[in-house]
């Protein structure tokens, strides 16, 4: 048998000669395929909390009272790990401090091995942060105050790449938790708010606390987050502030020993604004011992305040002690208030124009005329939506990412790859006044229609909820994208008609030509001014380039041909 190469073989016709050439243009034939690469297995992160108080042993009786500590493992990788998986206790460190129970979650296991060491498996690991077991502890007959060890938890789950040159495990990075026995219990006092406030409305927020447990919290950090429509005008020296789109945080830092069984409040107290911007907010205030805040994780710089030095003085006092919380559940209050006002949401459009072929870009979304801030902060989810429909004669080559297309009634689409005749884009949670949603989609002209049009609205976040309870003008709530308008754009024997669901003479408001522009301009421009990015096909180009150099060649042999027949 002869082995042919397709470097070596004999090359028997042209038609062969030219495909072997490109083929070697192309580099070196690859004979065999590769094998699908997999992904590596992901490293798994055990956690919990740094540190667990306990409640003291009742040495008269009756059902002890439990601490619960959550082991929890984070999967980094997108999707679930499906394989089987062991968590091993080893419970030495606390023999004689605690005794431990354990409350598993969905699909898992545990099973304790005497007092020394317990063991928990599943075969699911959920992509992001889950919570695998509660660990319920109690503290051990005989334990003193004060008394501590430790629980050290470690992992292993079956490698879903397992090779005989791989390991057959998946990586766990290990975790260790401490145990207490005794502690402060640090408790906040609900305010009695007026939750209904107007505009302007100031009230008085007389911050209680007191420690429950049985040792003293050596200085604590009082925490106070208000939403964007709330406000506390003192700014105290010991206290760090940060804002961002949404949220103000200060962290007052009290010294001194805040004794178990004693009432504390504020010196002063402090002064909760609703401002001009309020609608639906949140104040929380929590309270908490000095070094067991976990440090923020917000990227905003803090400030200190220049006032006055923020001061706790007790109301009632009793015994001392010191440590961590016994009930940390306890340690937070918050406040919601409904603030009667409003907020104009604005929505604005685009106009265009472009030959057949040629690719423009609209901008459109909405934006918050004020007065109020508006924000979804408890639920998370999006405080309204822009419903965009493409205008007759246009497909979306681009789209923002979060829009989502459906049909031109508003239906759900199973198809997400092809273009859509309209789409949905939620706005975020919150919406500051003067924000809004600026979007920007590209938009190919198919056929240049004269003044056709598409509808933009801003309203609620679901189809089912188009209203916006906030905003008393929904008359500017739509607006219009436009291409070709009558006096610009590419030839067409037809005015278009309003595309499919959309808006009808005077139906929305369509932003004017900004100022030294012609409201139409010329093909690939936008009539709010400036150019507007216009590219055409790139095939149809090349064809176009290579055609015109064919004519100009065929023409210059045809005219060299009739000078030699003349001669």
């Amino acid at each position: 048998m002869t082995r042919f190469s397709p470097r070596t073989a004999p090359l028997r016709r042209a038609g062969g000669l030219a495909a072997t050439a490109l083929l070697l243009a192309a580099g070196p034939l690859t004979v065999a395929a590769a094998a699908p690469a997999r992904a590596a297995d992901p490293v798994f992160t055990l956690g919990g909390p740094a540190e667990t108080a306990l409640h003291p042993y009742a040495e008269g009786g009756g059902a002890p009272k439990r601490s619960t500590a959550g082991i929890t493992v984070t999967n980094p990788a997108d999707e679930g790990y499906e394989g089987e998986f062991t968590l091993t206790f080893d419970l030495t460190g606390v023999a004689g401090v605690a005794d431990v129970a354990f409350d598993p979650g969905p699909g898992v296991e545990c099973e304790t091995k005497g007092t020394r060491s317990a063991v928990c498996t599943g075969d699911t690991l959920a992509p992001g942060l889950s919570t695998v077991t509660g660990l319920l502890l109690g503290a051990a007959k005989g334990s003193e105050q004060g008394a501590a060890g430790t629980i050290r938890v470690t992992g292993e789950a079956r490698s879903a790449t397992s090779t005989p040159l791989a390991a057959p495990f998946a990586p766990f990075t290990p975790f260790t938790t401490r145990v207490t026995v005794g502690g402060p219990d640090l408790v906040m006092r609900k305010l009695p708010f007026d939750h209904e406030p107007t505009p302007g409305q100031k009230q008085q927020a007389p911050i209680t606390f007191a420690n429950r447990g049985s040792r003293d919290a050596d200085g604590v950090v009082l925490t106070l987050r208000y939403s964007r429509g709330l406000d506390i005008p003192q700014r105290y020296s010991n206290c760090a502030y940060t804002t961002d789109e949404t949220w103000t945080t200060a962290r007052c830092s009290v010294d001194g020993a805040f004794e178990a069984g004693a009432t504390y409040t504020l010196a002063a107290p402090l002064t909760l604004e609703a401002t001009t911007r309020a609608y639906r907010d949140l104040f929380v205030y929590g309270i908490q011992e000095a070094g067991t805040v976990p440090r923020a994780a917000s990227t905003a710089r803090s400030e200190r305040g220049s006032g006055t030095v923020l001061r706790a003085v007790p109301l009632t006092k009793a015994p001392a002690a010191r440590g961590v919380d016994l009930e940390p559940g306890d340690n937070e209050q918050e406040a919601e208030f409904r603030t009667a006002n409003t907020a104009d949401f604005m929505a604005y459009g685009d106009e265009a124009s472009g030959a057949a072929g040629a690719t423009v870009t609209a901008r459109l979304g909405f934006h918050n005329d004020g007065p109020a801030w508006i924000g979804r902060i408890r639920s998370g989810g999006s405080v309204a939506a822009v419903d965009f429909t493409v205008p007759q004669g246009a497909t979306v080559t681009s789209a923002p990412k979060g829009c989502r297309g459906v049909t031109a009634e508003g239906a759900y689409r199973e198809d997400r790859k092809t273009p859509a005749p309209r789409y949905l884009c939620p706005a975020p949670t919150a919406v500051r006044d003067g924000g809004g949603l600026d979007l920007s989609f590209g938009l190919r002209i198919d056929k240049a229609l004269i003044g056709a049009a598409g509808r933009v609205t801003v309203r609620g976040p679901g189809l089912q909820e188009a209203g916006l309870p906030f905003d008393p003008k929904p008359g500017n709530n739509t607006a219009r994208v436009v291409l070709n308008g009558q006096s610009g754009g590419g030839p067409s024997p037809s005015p278009a008609p309003p595309a499919e669901g959309g808006p009808g003479a005077g139906s929305g408001r369509t932003p004017s030509a900004a100022p030294g522009t012609s409201g139409t301009g010329a093909p690939g421009t936008t009539g709010r001014g400036g150019s507007l990015a216009s590219t055409g096909s790139p095939a149809a180009m090349t064809a176009s380039v290579t055609a015109i150099a064919a004519l100009t060649t065929g023409l210059a042999l045809f005219a060299a041909a009739r000078r030699r027949r003349k001669a």
